[in-house]
């Protein structure tokens, strides 16, 4: 069946398009018209809204009560499903550290789940960890971290069925360059965090295939000026991505700025790091192992420290436009286009090009979400 939407604007992978008609036959993305080429064809109305890419979240742990390590199919399918309400309509389940045992367990469930989840479609796995080091371990276990280990690795996506897209690791540790060159030449993307290398250890890990800085700023030995560190790397290092946090809570709008304008919009990937209790109210939850509580937007360890966020993305791309320090196609960019191609999930999601799966979502002009379309069909309305 085709049917066509109307709408003030299309943000295109390669322009912004004017008020027009974007069609969608049997579920899948055809041509933009500026007119409307079919006489009494079916059209869905979106008169004075924007038609956008459906979100891609590359990095988040849970939602709606539910966590990737709780290792429950069903929990994964409903996290999957409430994640349709924050217009994410593609994401990579996020685990954290744990033993080698319990990871290759959650690795194997959501292997196993994938394809039958009904909400936002599950286009690989994320292993944030656990080859880190303790000095900014955040809410990740340290009884867990030990140097990377290839084998190891590949029992963890043998298990998956080959859905590990993408792995976190400290520079530091021992064996790093090996390991980062032997899982980038099987088509596996590493991403550099919750580390205190030193700017030629993160330069070293980079030049061995290293491409992604976790949640830039957070995790991470600071600049310094006779030690520029992670920070110093993420802004100065290139051919390189950063995920970003933008809650205001983990990182201030003016670092944010500084990151985009040194490194460029097209290199930041808007995440959330949220954690179960995303899409919850207040009170006490678990991160992991970890107790947790949430309170005034945030979450937090009995420490104090942040424990991931309770961010949606769809208040992540209006965050950096209220705050003044990104344009709504660069907000819709960085949380679509970016984190998918920082992934290399790109083939499968991040853009509105004909032949690809309908996935998008309606927002307001002022960057609030309206409605989110899967495959053509909308199924959440604001």
């Amino acid at each position: 069946m085709k049917t066509f939407i109307y709408a003030d604007k299309f943000f295109l992978n390669s322009d912004t398009k004017a008020a027009g008609y974007l069609e969608i036959t049997d579920g899948v993305f055809g041509d933009y018209y500026a007119e409307l080429p079919e006489k009494d064809a079916q059209v869905i109305d979106q008169t004075g809204k924007w038609i956008a890419p459906g979100l891609v979240d590359t990095h988040i742990h849970g939602f709606k009560n539910h966590d990737v390590m709780d290792n429950d199919a069903d929990g994964i399918k409903k996290m999957s499903e409430g994640l349709l309400s924050c217009g994410v309509t593609s994401f990579l389940p996020t685990t954290l550290t744990s033993s080698k045992e319990r990871l290759k367990d959650v690795a194997e469930t959501i292997g196993q789940v994938y394809q039958e989840v009904d909400g936002a479609k599950i286009q690989g796995i994320y292993f944030e960890g656990p080859f880190f080091t303790e000095e900014h371990k955040g809410a990740q276990n340290p009884s867990y971290f030990g140097d990377p280990d290839l084998a190891t690795f590949h029992e963890w996506q043998t298990a998956s069925g080959g859905l590990i897209k993408k792995i976190a690791l400290a520079p530091e540790r021992k064996g790093v360059a090996e390991f980062v060159k032997a899982v980038t030449a099987e088509g596996v993307v590493v991403s550099l965090g919750h580390s205190n290398a030193t700017l030629q250890e993160a330069q070293a890990a980079v030049e061995a295939g290293g491409s992604v800085f976790v949640h830039a700023y957070n995790g991470m030995r600071g600049l310094n000026h006779r030690e520029p560190g992670m920070v110093g790397a993420l802004l100065t290092l290139k051919h390189t991505f950063s995920e970003l946090i933008c809650d205001g809570h983990h990182v201030h709008p003016q670092a944010a700025e500084i990151l985009m304008d040194k490194i460029g919009r097209d290199r930041v990937a808007l995440i959330t790091d949220c954690m179960m209790a995303g899409g919850m109210p207040d009170g006490n939850y678990n991160l992991g192992e970890f107790p947790v509580v949430v309170k005034d937007g945030t979450a937090r360890l009995e420490s104090g420290n942040l424990a991931g966020s309770i961010l949606k993305l769809k208040e992540a791309i209006k965050n950096v436009v209220d705050w003044d320090i990104a344009t709504p196609e660069e907000a819709v960019m960085m949380a679509t286009y970016v984190p998918a191609v920082s992934c290399k999930i790109d083939d499968k999601c991040g853009m509105i090009k004909k032949g690809r799966a309908a996935d998008f979502i309606v927002l307001e002009p002022t960057m609030e979400l309206t409605a989110t379309y899967l495959d053509g069909v909308e199924r959440y309305h604001a």
